[in-house]
């Protein structure tokens, strides 16, 4: 042990020593002339290594990938797709920060700002306490940042892997790993600076009970939107009614659904409503049954018109195949017999709805005309009662008169 401590302790004193002797080559330089180039040297410097470096790796990885082709270049993607962005990204980003604070510090010692060796001596030379928990800390820090990157590069892949893996479950799945990771590390940075988290623990208990009192609204918004990850009944881009809501859900998050009526509103229902409400999906399925009633005169042969109506809603294009169209006599009106058309649509939405009513209504309609098929209007008979029968008394009945 006493060992180890001797060589701690050389250590840092031969790393004072390299200070000191970089503080003196740096303050050789105190005359203003001198000044002036250190600190034109230094600027170039933090230039080259913020800008200059980055852009250049990236050219050069480009380059090599090209020219080395595909077969042989493999080796460089394959790599790539196994190494964590986050960390390629570090390592820049840490000797990117290296270079800037040797710059800056850089500059206080040409300009007589500060003593670094006298700065740094209470935490190399007499071994401050908190030197080790501090670097523990950041090391922790980073390694959260990259297993956070790490995981949503997983879900990514996890998702494209799987067709029926939704945006939805792709966001909380996310989250919850997230807030898992950071959670651990937290606890493991409080176990490094020896900080006891019962008292911690104890306190956020009743936090936990006084904000679910507060928010329970939210959290019963959180719990639906757990249960509509793993339910299910939508998915964005579907055509739902929703209650009285109806529209195309453009977005689904742990709080909320987002839906876009026909009248080009935005409507957000919180997801405990969602998940209390009757749900209907018309695009689950791929096809919708649309209806039409019409109605033909109660002199016109209803097969023959039946047959002409089913006939012409197949040569409609906005209508499918399969399931095929029908027409069903459906009531006795007041001036007609009411027949039921059937038809159905395939990729149902509003517009494909409508367009192909339209469609069916206009062809419906000429061939009905051409065939001589009448379509009534409403009609009403009024008769006149006879006046002598209107005076006419009942026997037995007498008048005051």
């Amino acid at each position: 042990m006493q060992q180890t401590e001797t060589a701690a302790t050389d250590a840092n004193e031969g790393l004072l020593d390299l200070i000191r002797a970089f503080q003196e080559t740096l303050e050789g330089l105190a005359t203003s002339q001198g000044r002036v180039v250190a600190t034109a040297l230094l600027l170039a410097v933090l230039l080259v290594t913020v800008v200059v470096i980055p852009a250049v790796l990236s050219r050069l990885r480009t380059v090599a990938i090209e020219r080395m082709g595909a077969g042989s270049g493999s080796w460089l993607q394959t790599m790539a797709a196994y190494t964590p962005t986050t960390f390629r990204g570090l390592l820049l980003r840490m000797a990117q920060f290296t270079v800037v604070s040797v710059v800056v510090v850089s500059f206080l010692v040409v300009w007589g700002i500060t003593d670094v060796a006298a700065a740094l001596r209470p935490f190399l030379a007499d071994r401050d306490p908190t030197l080790v928990p501090t670097i523990q800390t950041i090391v922790l820090i980073m390694l959260a940042f990259v297993a956070s990157d790490q995981l949503q590069r997983w879900i990514d892949r996890f998702s494209t892997a799987l067709s029926d893996f939704t945006e939805h479950q792709e966001e909380i799945l996310l989250r919850v790993g997230q807030v898992t990771i950071f959670v651990v590390v937290g606890a493991t940075i409080f176990a490094v600076w020896s900080i006891n988290i019962g008292g911690l623990l104890v306190g956020a208990g009743f936090l936990g009970i006084v904000v679910g009192f507060a928010a329970r609204q939210t959290l019963g918004s959180l719990i639906a939107g757990f249960v509509l990850m793993f339910s299910r009944p939508f998915t964005i881009g579907d055509w739902v009614a929703i209650g009285d809501e109806e529209g195309i859900v453009t977005d689904i998050t742990i709080f909320n659904t987002r839906l876009e009526n026909f009248d080009g509103e935005f409507v957000v229902l919180p997801n405990d409503r969602v998940s209390d409400s009757a749900i209907t999906n018309r695009s689950r399925k791929g096809l919708l049954r649309l209806t039409l009633d019409i109605g033909v005169d109660y002199d016109t042969d209803v097969d023959a018109a039946r047959e002409l109506a089913r006939e012409t809603m197949v040569g409609v294009s906005d209508v499918v195949d399969s399931p095929p169209p029908q027409v069903v006599p459906k009531s006795f009106g007041d001036s007609a017999v009411v027949l039921e058309l059937r038809f159905w649509i395939d990729h149902p939405t509003p517009p494909r709805k409508w367009r192909a009513v339209s469609a069916v209504v206009r062809a419906v309609k000429s061939s009905f005309d051409e065939e001589d098929i009448d379509i009534p209007f409403p009609q009403r008979t009024l008769t006149v009662r006879d006046e002598s029968s209107a005076t006419e008394r009942p026997r037995g009945v007498h008048s005051e008169d």
